[in-house]
C-alpha cells in the first residue's frame, strides 16, 4: 500500500501506453511530454511494482508477465477514473430520485399537484416527499440538504441559496353562488359589512393584508372565521355567506364560486412566488430538468378571470406568508 501511495494518475496513464505501445518514444508522443520524462516515469514504475515491466528485446520493449498481468486491470481502473469526468446525462424515464419539497396547503395545491401529474408520465421512478413550509427553518434545511427545494411568497435568499420567480399572483375575491350581496353588484360598503374568512398561518389571527387596506381608507371589515390553511376555504364559502380573498390561482377551477375583483377603491397588491433550492443540487442534471419541468408547468397553468364585474370578501394572509 505505501508503493502504490506514490502513484499518480500519470503514471498510471503512462504504464497504460507503455504496455500497450511497448515503445517510450510512442508513448512520450501520446502524451505530449519528452522521452526523459517518460524514462524517469517507468522507473518509478518499475520500483513500485518490483519489476521491470519493459525490456530491451533487440531493438524493441517487450512486456514481462507483471506488465501482462497488470494491464487488464490498469485499463479497467482508467476507464472507471475517465468516466467521472463525463457529463451525467439526466434520463427521466429511468432517473430514481427523492425530491424533498415545503410548501404551504396552496402552493401544493395549485403548483405541485399539476407538477406531480406531469412528472408521474414522464419520470415515475421520481419520488416527492412533500413537507409543510415552517418559514423559521426553511433556509437553514435547504442549505444542509435536508430540504430540495421550498417554494416561498418572497425571494428570501441567502447567499446560500438560489432562486427563481415562477409566477406573480394575484387576488381575488370569492363567495357563493348567490350571494345575497352580489344583487346589484358587490360595492364596498357591502364588502365590508360581509362576514369575512381570513387565512392565519400561525393559525388564530382575524386579521391580513386586507384588513390593513381597509384601515388606509379608514374602514373596517368583519372577520367571522379564522383558518390555518387556504385550501377548506373554497368549501366552507359553498356554505356559508362568507366571504373571502384568496390567490387567484387556488379560484381557477372552482366554478361553483362567484370570484370578482376586489371592489374600489381597495386595492390588494400581489405577491412573487418563487422556487428556492440550495447550492447542493444547482447544477445537478437531474434537478436542473426538474426545475425546467416545475417552471413550464407553472407557465401553462390557466388563470382564472373574474366571473362578477365588481367585488367580494376576502380571505387572506400578508404575501409574505402567502401560500
Amino acid at each position: 500500500m505505501d508503493r502504490l501511495g506514490r502513484l499518480d494518475l500519470t503514471q498510471l496513464r503512462a504504464l497504460d501506453l507503455l504496455v500497450t505501445t511497448q515503445s517510450v518514444t510512442r508513448t512520450a508522443s501520446l502524451m505530449s511530454v519528452t522521452q526523459p520524462a517518460i524514462s524517469n516515469m517507468l522507473a518509478r514504475l518499475r520500483e513500485t511494482f518490483d519489476d521491470p515491466l519493459l525490456v530491451r528485446q533487440g531493438r524493441s520493449l517487450v512486456c514481462t508477465p507483471r506488465a501482462l498481468a497488470l494491464a487488464q486491470p490498469l485499463r479497467a481502473i482508467l476507464t472507471q477514473l475517465d468516466s467521472l469526468a463525463e457529463p451525467v446525462v439526466f434520463d427521466p424515464a429511468t432517473a430514481s430520485l427523492t425530491l424533498s419539497v415545503a410548501a404551504t396547503d396552496y402552493a401544493i395545491h395549485t403548483v405541485l399537484l399539476p407538477f406531480i401529474a406531469r412528472l408521474r408520465d414522464v419520470a415515475p421512478g421520481i419520488r416527492i416527499a412533500l413537507h409543510d413550509l415552517n418559514g423559521e427553518t426553511a433556509q437553514d434545511h435547504l442549505e444542509r440538504g435536508v430540504l430540495d427545494w421550498a417554494l416561498l411568497a418572497s425571494e428570501a435568499c441567502t447567499p446560500a441559496l438560489h432562486a427563481q420567480k415562477l409566477f406573480h399572483e394575484t387576488w381575488l375575491c370569492a363567495t357563493r353562488l348567490g350571494h345575497p350581496a352580489l344583487s346589484g353588484g358587490m360595492t364596498l360598503d357591502r364588502f365590508c359589512k360581509a362576514d369575512h374568512v381570513v387565512v392565519s398561518p400561525d393559525g388564530g389571527g382575524f386579521e391580513a393584508m386586507t384588513d390593513a387596506a381597509l384601515r388606509r381608507l379608514s374602514l373596517k371589515r368583519h372577520v367571522a372565521v379564522s383558518t390555518s390553511g387556504f385550501l377548506m376555504v373554497p368549501d366552507l364559502l359553498t356554505r356559508t355567506d362568507l366571504v373571502a380573498v384568496l390567490p387567484s390561482r387556488l379560484l381557477a377551477t372552482r366554478h361553483d364560486l362567484t370570484v370578482f375583483a376586489p371592489p374600489a377603491p381597495l386595492v390588494l397588491p400581489g405577491f412573487d412566488k418563487y422556487l428556492v433550492w440550495g447550492e447542493r443540487t444547482h447544477v445537478d442534471p437531474a434537478h436542473r430538468a426538474l426545475r425546467k419541468l416545475l417552471s413550464d408547468t407553472c407557465h401553462d397553468l390557466a388563470l382564472p378571470s373574474p366571473n362578477q364585474h365588481d367585488h367580494s370578501l376576502t380571505t387572506e394572509i400578508m404575501p409574505t406568508h402567502a401560500g
